[in-house]
C-alpha cells in the first residue's frame, strides 16, 4: 500500500470538494477554484471533511497512480487555502527586473531588455531589482512560470551570475590559473 496514497486528505474550514463523472476533481476555496482530471482508474471519496483515495487493484500502474492522484489532490486543496510561491534571485553587475503593469521586464545583459507577460492565475511580484515573487494557486503553473524566469538567463558556474531560485545553491568552478606560457 502507498503510504502516500492511503493517507487522508484533511479538508479546512471553507474547502469544497466536488467528483464529478471521469474523475474530474474540482476544489473551491477562498484564493478561488481549481480543476483537475484524475486518472479514470482511481476512486476518490469525500467523507466526513476528508478525501480518501483507493486504487482498484495492485498493477503498477496503479500502485504508481496512488501517491500521485493523492497528491495532486492535496496540492488543489492547498493551493485554493494558502496559494504557491517561488522566489527567484537575480546575481550580476546591472543585471535587473522590474515590473511594468502585467509585465516583467528583466534585464540580463542582452542587447534588449527580455519582456514576458503575466499568465493568468498569476501574479508576479518585484519588491527589489534583484528579487522576484512567482504566486499562484496552481502549483505546477508556479513553477513552470519561475522556470521560464530562471531559464532567460541560468546562473554560470564561474561567476555566478544569472538568475537563481532562493533556496539553489550553485556550486562554483574555479576558473584558469593561468599557468606557464609558451616561450
Amino acid at each position: 500500500m502507498s503510504r502516500i496514497g492511503r493517507m487522508p486528505i484533511d479538508l479546512p474550514k471553507g474547502v469544497d470538494v466536488k467528483i464529478d463523472s471521469n474523475n474530474v476533481v474540482t476544489v473551491k476555496g477562498q484564493k478561488g477554484t481549481l480543476t483537475k482530471e484524475i486518472h479514470k482508474d482511481m476512486i476518490i471519496k469525500v467523507e466526513d471533511g476528508k478525501v480518501m483515495v483507493e486504487r482498484p487493484s495492485e498493477q503498477k500502474i496503479h500502485k504508481s497512480l496512488h501517491g500521485l492522484s493523492r497528491t495532486l489532490i492535496n496540492n488543489m486543496v492547498l493551493g485554493v487555502t494558502a496559494g504557491f510561491e517561488k522566489t527567484l534571485e537575480i546575481n550580476g553587475v546591472g543585471y535587473r527586473a522590474q515590473k511594468q503593469g502585467k509585465k516583467i521586464v528583466l534585464t540580463l545583459g542582452y542587447s534588449h531588455p527580455v519582456e514576458m507577460e503575466e499568465p493568468a492565475g498569476i501574479t508576479v511580484d518585484v519588491p527589489a531589482p534583484n528579487k522576484i515573487i512567482v504566486k499562484g494557486m496552481d502549483k505546477q503553473a508556479v513553477g513552470e512560470f519561475a522556470a521560464k524566469i530562471r531559464g532567460k538567463r541560468e546562473p554560470e558556474v564561474y561567476k555566478g551570475k544569472g538568475i537563481k531560485y532562493e533556496t539553489e545553491v550553485i556550486r562554483r568552478k574555479e576558473g584558469k590559473t593561468g599557468g606557464k606560457g609558451k616561450k
